[in-house]
């Protein structure tokens, strides 16, 4: 077995050796192309046009080539390296290590001990399984990568870092245990469009005679389909972190790729809109009319936006006449489809609220109470920040009722060259999922302190995906000499727009945050002292005093 893992590795650097020429073949192909562009602009006649054009498909055709060439070599190393990760598992036999035997002073030694486990245990691996995962030439490789671009102070530019099979299966499982509610509800893994069917309400059989005729039974399926989008960003490391070892690394980029990724799904499981992102459980309560995405073949909708949004007034009662009320209220969810992963999210507030009015005592007269189930009816209590959620406020049912869905592949890359003065690398990894409640009945949300529940939660806002909104910008002589006017429209807000200006020619991208020097701007009133024509840029802020509209005008002060 190690002479044919020995065979596979020379068979994976010849083949990544013949992967490396072509990237020099790649570089080359890529200096023609900005030449010919300098030529495609300087074509004066047909003569030089049909001359440039041919060499414009004699370069596309060499270039469609060497991509056939590329994702053939990917694809050979790919099944090499699965090969080799398959021959190096079967030799690997290994028995753990036996605990060394404790010294005197016991506590103490078994304290070290303890200690000693936490520090080499890797995404829950015992020591013989994460050696053998930085064993792996896939994650050798990825993490060489990601070290080199930050060491060679550039750009990785057309190559994207992918993350190995075996590093996927990490973070999958990362994002899974460190998402709250990813682990409650029915998670499937699927690529393209997802069709879910549904089977409908169970009918009633029917009785009759032993020997009489069976009668047929009214059984229907429902559908739903999924897509799938897009959730990430890129986060910035520290450059010391990359140079410390392949578990450092590898941990703290796992960490926030998994982490961020996590946080995002469980806000939309609760509160996506549907709009580029799944359709959240409460979401799905508050409507109050069928939407027009609703599938032909989905099961029949229903308005429940008052029988399962409650408030009830119960914060300031206790025991029985506590428990009572606010049981009813979350009783009226129902498990419709499934019965599965029942859980109940609040905020810790919340939580230690309601475990205040569950104290009891134990036979030993200790003071008990259980902090992961709720009380009486059951079901996981999952903890959320104080700001994620509203004080007094329990979101939950039956999570089986709620289909995610998560697509196939993820991509990492970096670069260090947008944070290059402040010594970091930013990494930027991203995954598709998407959501939705395959039965609203199934769920509920109550407020206990007589406060309309929150039904709706900002998300971040896509600032890199949405194109900057052009401002119409008309210039006027003011009532002073020396005084421009300026009347702005075609604002992104209705009323009140807030509104910057600044003598010069200044470009943003839509997001941005506007740098000192800006004035406030009222359409139509403000004064402007500007000498006759100069450049005056004016932007729009949004209500993170983000710019979202910009715009350019030339003054035209009063001279007379």
């Amino acid at each position: 077995m190690a002479l044919k893992a020995l065979m596979l590795r020379k068979k994976i650097d010849l083949k990544k050796k013949e992967r490396s020429a072509l990237e020099e073949q790649r570089k080359k192909l890529l200096t023609r192309e900005a030449e010919l562009e300098k030529a495609i602009n300087e074509v004066t006649n047909e003569e030089e046009e049909k001359a440039v054009q041919e060499d414009v498909d004699k370069l596309t055709q060499e270039k469609d080539e060497l991509t056939k060439q590329e994702n053939g070599l990917d694809e050979t190393i790919k099944q090499l390296e699965t090969e080799l990760a398959e021959t190096e598992a079967a030799q690997d036999t290994t028995p753990p290590a036996e605990p060394a035997p404790a010294e005197e002073g016991g506590e103490r030694s078994k304290k070290t001990m303890n200690t000693t486990e936490t520090r080499t245990r890797f995404f829950g691996m015992t020591v013989q399984q994460r050696d053998a995962f930085f064993a792996n030439e896939n994650v050798k490789e990825f993490l060489a990568r990601a070290r080199n671009a930050m060491a060679e102070k550039r750009a990785i530019q057309n190559v994207g870092l992918t993350i190995p099979e075996v590093m996927l299966d990490i973070i999958r499982h990362e994002v899974a245990h460190r998402s709250r509610l990813l682990p409650f509800v029915n998670l499937r893994h699927i690529g393209g469009t997802a069709r879910q069917n549904i089977i409908g309400n169970v009918p009633e059989a029917v009785w009759m005679e032993a020997c009489g005729k069976l009668n047929e039974l009214d059984l229907g399926f429902n559908q739903v389909e999924a897509d799938g989008y897009q959730i990430g960003g890129y986060i910035p490391v520290c450059n010391a972190t990359l140079q410390d070892s392949d578990v450092s690394l590898a941990e703290e980029i796992l960490n926030m790729l998994s982490g961020a990724i996590a946080k995002g799904i469980d806000k939309a499981i609760l509160f996506g809109d549907g709009i580029k992102k799944p359709i959240g459980i409460v979401t799905r309560l508050a409507q109050t009319s069928q939407p027009a995405s609703w599938g032909a073949n989905a099961p029949a909708w229903t308005d429940l936006h008052t029988s399962n949004i409650k408030k009830i007034n119960i914060s300031n009662a206790s025991g029985e006449a506590f428990f009572a009320e606010l049981i009813e209220a979350l009783g009226v969810a129902k498990p419709w489809y499934n019965s599965d992963g029942l859980f109940w999210c609040m905020n810790r507030k919340t939580h230690l609220h309601i475990l205040t009015r569950a104290l009891k005592y134990n036979s030993a007269a200790a003071l008990v109470a259980n902090t992961e189930m709720f009380p009486i009816i059951g079901g996981s209590v999952i903890e959320f920040e104080d700001n994620e959620l509203a004080d007094y406020e329990i979101i939950g049912g039956f999570g089986g009722n709620y289909l995610a869905i998560e697509r196939e592949g993820a991509e990492f890359s970096s670069s260090d060259q947008p944070l290059y003065l402040n010594n970091q690398t930013v990494f930027k990894g991203w995954a598709r999922y998407d959501g939705m409640p395959l039965a609203g009945e199934a769920f509920v949300i109550v407020n206990y302190a007589n406060t309309d529940p929150e039904t709706s939660k900002a998300f971040p806002i896509d600032y890199a995906n949405t194109a900057m909104n052009d401002l119409t910008i008309t210039a006027a002589a003011g009532s002073t000499l020396g005084q421009t006017v300026l009347t702005v429209s075609g604002t992104v807000a209705d009323s009140n727009p807030v509104l910057k200006y600044k003598l010069g020619v200044y470009d943003f991208d839509t997001g941005d945050t506007l740098p000192a020097g800006f004035a406030t701007l009222t359409s139509g009133t403000t004064a402007i002292t500007a000498a006759a024509g100069k450049k005056i840029t004016v932007v729009e802020l949004d209500s993170a005093n983000r710019v979202i509209s910009e715009g350019t005008v030339i003054s035209v002060p009063k001279t007379a």
